[in-house]
């Protein structure tokens, strides 16, 4: 019932109906305590989702986040919409001609007109139905208006339907696909200010909206995208905003792609491990690794091993105290891959830093007793060059943990260490 003229939807229901924020008719309005009346969900996320302590229409600060329903409104619009119903003809599906129409109209309008979230919604619908309009999309100029659209963010006091706005368009965007033959399009992607915008919406979009820009980037990677430039241009901020994304605990799926996309940037880049290690990412990795599920886990190991990789990364990690504790546990028990990269960090570890402190923590976790079992198991976890590696470690510092009572006899002979005098 909310676009009962489909060909011009800013026109279809009186303007006292609409939430301020969304610009959509209201189904819950409540009001606040400055006297203006929003969609219910849309000003608790306002308050809640994104902290804010103002009146979105006026800007007003507020004391009180405090709401109060609007039965008479919500009377009159229940009335409105009744009243409509007669009057209301079957919508047929528009033709590709009609389809196209309506695009370029729509983009048209794009600059000036003050309902940009319920046009982007159409258009992102008009995008969806196929390849056709996809293209017709991309040849109209498309992508350059969502990026107009998507910098705003970055002028200083914006509004709430600005961040609307910017999460409509990078939800229109995600759904464009491009390789490294959309030049045009990369190089729109790639400016500064596109950048530091999804890197803005990393920290305070939506959960929706950072997964869209996530998988903007994820798609900029495979298009081969320099992202020392990140790493240059943005600073550790855009790293920060990855990890706090990765840490939320909200969304599975943009945990999951959030790392996915730190490792990609991290193989392509040493410049940008240095930098994750500076925005404090050993920290944050090693914190989320004990309580991760095996997909989970196994990302996070191998980002902790290519930052490992670097001076920076080895020092971060022992600074940290449950550091060992953390890759040691369940060594056998998540996957053949997680067991090869936990015995990885554990070689980089201790011979890099064979410090007294780091090889007692190591006994003390049971790393060295896990390093052990490995020689006897079976399978992917024990073979080739990860067993190898096991064994270096046992010889090159088996000297210093043979003095301890849990340190198999046995394996002194097996390892050539000789008995203790």
């Amino acid at each position: 019932m909310e676009n009962t003229n489909p060909g011009n939807p800013s026109l279809d229901f009186p303007q006292d109906f609409r939430c301020p924020i969304s610009m959509e008719l209201m189904k819950d309005p409540v009001t606040i305590s400055t006297g203006v009346t929003y969609e219910r969900k849309n000003i608790e996320k306002w308050f809640h989702i994104y902290k804010k302590k103002t009146c979105p229409a006026t800007m007003q600060n507020i004391e009180t986040l405090e709401i109060t329903p609007n039965h008479t409104l919500k009377r009159l619009i229940v009335a409105w919409l009744d009243s409509q119903a007669d009057h209301q003809n079957p919508i047929s599906r528009p033709t590709p001609s009609a389809q196209h129409d309506e695009l370029v109209a729509i983009l048209n309008k794009m600059d000036f007109t003050p309902f940009k979230v319920s046009s982007l919604r159409k258009l992102r619908l008009i995008v969806e139905t196929g390849d056709e309009m996809m293209e017709d999309f991309k040849k109209s100029g498309g992508v350059e208006i969502l990026v107009k659209i998507i910098v705003q963010i970055l002028v200083e006091n914006y509004d709430f339907a600005t961040l609307r706005a910017c999460e409509e368009a990078l939800g229109v965007l995600q759904q464009v696909p491009f390789s490294d033959d959309d030049e045009l399009i990369l190089e729109r992607l790639m400016k500064p200010d596109c950048m530091k915008s999804m890197a803005l919406i990393l920290q305070r979009g939506s959960s929706e909206a950072r997964l869209c820009a996530i998988s903007i980037f994820q798609k900029m990677s495979k298009a081969d995208y320099q992202w020392n430039y990140v790493a240059q241009d943005q600073g550790i901020d855009f790293f920060k905003s990855l990890l706090e994304t990765a840490s939320d605990g909200i969304c599975n799926k943009t945990i999951s792609c959030a790392l996915e996309l730190l490792i990609q940037i991290l193989e392509a880049s040493k410049k940008s491990r240095l930098k994750a290690i500076e925005a404090g990412a050993i920290c944050t990795l090693i914190e989320l690794l004990p309580d991760s599920n095996r997909s989970r886990c196994e990302k996070i190991l191998q980002l902790i091993k290519l930052l490992c990789e670097c001076a920076d990364g080895r020092l971060a990690f022992i600074e940290h105290g449950l550091g060992i504790a953390a890759v040691s546990k369940k060594m056998m028990n998540v996957s053949n891959g997680a067991t090869r990269i936990r015995v990885k960090i554990l070689w980089l570890i201790s011979s890099f830093h064979p410090t007294e402190r780091v090889l007692e923590e190591m006994l003390v976790c049971g790393a060295v007793k896990k390093l052990v079992a490995l020689l006897n198991v079976g399978g992917g976890g024990g073979q080739g060059t990860t067993k190898d590696r096991v064994v270096k470690i046992l010889k090159l510092h088996g000297g210093s943990w043979r003095r301890y009572p849990c340190f198999p006899g046995e394996l002194k002979n097996y390892l050539g260490l000789g008995n203790d005098s």
